[in-house]
């Protein structure tokens, strides 16, 4: 009874009242990630192409059309939109004119798997998972690495190999804790690194029994992972919330909006957004 009150009032703490549906006119959703305006961009991966929540407006508007088949996302420092698109096992980085580089073509001059999802350091690093899920539309793929690994890009370009899984997916990061989070879905588990440095982590710790797809984590140091609904653990590895979805899979998920207080859920054909009493950390 007891452990059932602390839950409750750590619902309550969180957020009031249900998810909004806000659009099912999409085949698969994944990889939001906010701009500095609070707008919500993410991508439908089966189309390759990446839309936005406009929160001022409330409107879904198409972003671009061709992605990479893009999947995961993240912004950097300059509001440049970078991509893990599995196309071709590239990274892409995407500025608001819609101008395409790509960062990363391999390691090691061999293909990637398929970079899944990613987080940026304040350095300009990047952190990215690279599992294997093979796509229908790849053009007579061979996998070139046996592994699937996290690996570090550094802002000059160089690619380390930092830790290998048995499927790593979802992954989000703080600077203001010193932390990254790392699933390995198909082992059902998420482990935490402390940060040590630019692409320097400590030894892996398990953080809880549960893999995700993709994560997120609140200003209070709370980590939001997905699969059936959004599962809140609190930053000793605790449950203390789901937040039930109306769909089979829930992918990904992130914090936009005013004041970085809307929770927006990717889930299937869906996009749905929780107004919340906490914010996305900074």
């Amino acid at each position: 009874m007891v452990l059932m009150n602390c839950q409750i009032q750590n619902h309550n703490d969180l957020f009031e009242g249900q998810p909004k549906l806000f659009s099912s006119q999409f085949t698969f959703t994944e990889g939001p990630a906010a701009d500095t305006s609070g707008n919500v961009y993410f991508t439908d991966q089966p189309n390759d192409k990446i839309y936005f929540w406009n929160w001022k407006t409330n409107k879904v508007e198409l972003f671009l059309d061709k992605t990479g088949r893009a999947n995961g996302t993240y912004f950097d420092k300059n509001d440049n939109l970078i991509t893990c698109s599995d196309d071709n096992g590239e990274i892409w980085k995407i500025n608001k004119n819609k101008e395409i580089t790509v960062l990363s073509k391999g390691f090691e001059g061999k293909r990637l798997n398929g970079p899944n999802d990613l987080w940026i350091d304040e350095s300009g690093g990047i952190y990215f998972t690279d599992p294997l899920y093979e796509r229908d539309y790849w053009k007579n793929f061979k996998a070139e690495i046996p592994e699937k690994n996290l690996y570090y890009r550094n802002q000059t370009g160089t690619i380390t190999k930092l830790e290998t899984f048995v499927q790593p997916n979802g992954i989000i990061g703080s600077e203001k804790l010193k932390r990254l989070y790392v699933s390995d879905i198909n082992a059902g588990k998420t482990y935490v690194y402390q940060i040590l440095g630019e692409g320097k982590l400590s030894a892996k710790k398990l953080f809880c029994e549960m893999g995700s797809d993709g994560m997120t984590l609140d200003s209070k140091g709370n980590l939001y992972l997905t699969g059936k609904g959004v599962t809140v653990f609190n930053s000793q590895g605790e449950k203390i919330s789901n937040i039930p979805i109306a769909e089979e899979w829930t992918s990904n998920v992130t914090f936009g909006g005013e004041s970085n207080s809307t929770l927006f859920i990717t889930a299937s054909k869906s996009v749905y957004t929780l107004q919340m009493n906490v914010s996305g950390i900074k």
